[in-house]
């Protein structure tokens, strides 16, 4: 009986790490060894920053509050528990969204939180 080299499936898995890694430069898009290295580190990368682009937007999002209400005469920590006691159930995305397209409904939204 003749012996089975699985061929087929061995240069699909192959060819799926070669296409993953197009565009990397030099010989880590080009030969296997080093492609697969780089895109398995590619991948860790991407699982990782996934993670780390919900904390980088939360802190975007409140440094632009905080801008917002420090022009409004009030400080982030003051407006964010006056908003929790007035029972307003705006998240971190949308008040600083507001705070950057419509700074005069966010002013309004300050003086009534904070009065």
């Amino acid at each position: 009986m003749p012996r089975a080299k699985n061929n087929v499936a061995a240069r699909k898995r192959r060819k799926k790490i070669l296409k993953a890694a197009k565009g990397y430069r030099l010989g880590k898009g080009r030969l296997y060894k080093t492609a697969k290295d780089q895109v398995e580190k590619g991948w860790l990368y991407a699982y990782r920053d996934r993670r780390a682009k919900k904390r980088t937007f939360r802190r975007l999002w409140i440094t632009r509050i905080n801008a917002a209400c420090r022009l409004n005469g009030v400080s982030y920590s003051v407006f964010m528990h006056a908003l929790k006691e007035a029972n307003v159930a705006l998240d971190r995305k949308v008040l600083a969204d507001m705070a950057i397209h419509n700074p005069e409904g966010f002013s309004e939204l300050v003086k009534q939180v904070v009065a």
